[in-house]
């Protein structure tokens, strides 16, 4: 597992953190093509094959990380969809990676970095070779296409690629957006600096001690202990090991619907 470090600055003007990481993981190799078009639109919803039609579509617009509109939410394009031997059913939602394409006529010069926020599904009625990239067990980045371009030209379609874990830099806390009813409490987890990728939730509300949440899909947490009317604390566990505990998020007025900031460190 890569090592990450942090140092944060707050600015008294916008008053906003900004959290640099530095990581040391090692490089490994996949493949990339890219999905939506030259503006991201398509970026939202469940991945297709390089703009091919979608093989399945079980996803709402809000993607398979469950991050819904990806500019809204400080992702932009910047942003890729995994394939199954990556995605890890959804606990790599957020990571981030450097990518770079190599041996292949096709590629550009340097490396771009993207944030994990969908899943490339398998079709296990194709072969790689006939064009299903995502199939188990492969590695593969189905990127937005302004960043394929970054990398490589149009025409190549798919290219090898080199790729590492990198640490997530990120402005403002981490974001939670509660949705739900007074019997069940589901909390959507984004904006998380440093590994990125959350797997392990728990909520604390004024009245009562911390309570482990389950993950629902993507990066939905739940709950069904009845927490309306209090202050809301969250514990968030990155896949380093790292626990970020943001106390009293959410005031005891807080609303379904609404997101609330945390701790970025």
């Amino acid at each position: 597992m890569a090592s990450y470090g942090y140092k944060v600055v707050l600015t008294s003007s916008m008053a906003l953190f900004f959290v640099i990481a530095s990581c040391d993981s090692e490089w490994d190799v996949a493949t990339a093509t890219f999905y939506g078009d030259e503006r991201g639109g398509g970026t939202m919803v469940c991945s297709s094959y390089n703009n091919l039609k979608p093989v399945i579509d079980f996803l709402s617009p809000e993607g398979a990380c469950g991050y819904g509109d990806l500019f809204k939410q400080g992702y932009g394009l910047e942003t890729t969809a995994l394939s199954t031997a990556l995605f890890n059913n959804g606990l790599t939602c957020g990571a981030c990676y450097e990518v770079m394409c190599y041996n292949s006529k096709w590629c550009h010069p340097g490396s771009i970095h993207v944030t994990a926020t969908n899943f490339c599904p398998p079709d296990p009625s194709k072969t790689r070779e006939a064009g299903a990239w995502c199939n188990p067990p492969y590695k593969h980045f189905d990127l937005s296409e302004p960043m394929f371009l970054k990398i490589a030209v149009y025409q190549a379609g798919i290219v090898p690629v080199q790729y590492r874990r990198v640490s997530c830099v990120k402005t403002g806390g981490i974001k939670f957006v509660i949705s739900g009813n007074p019997y069940f409490i589901l909390v959507l987890i984004y904006n998380v600096g440093g590994a990125g990728d959350v797997q392990q939730v728990a909520i604390k509300g004024s009245k009562t001690s911390w309570v482990q949440m389950s993950r629902n899909w993507g990066q939905n947490w739940q709950t069904g202990t009845q927490l309306v009317g209090q202050s809301l604390s969250f514990q968030v566990t990155t896949s380093d090991g790292k626990m970020l505990q943001s106390d009293n998020v959410a005031p005891d007025n807080w609303q379904f619907g609404q997101t609330y900031e945390g701790k970025q460190s």
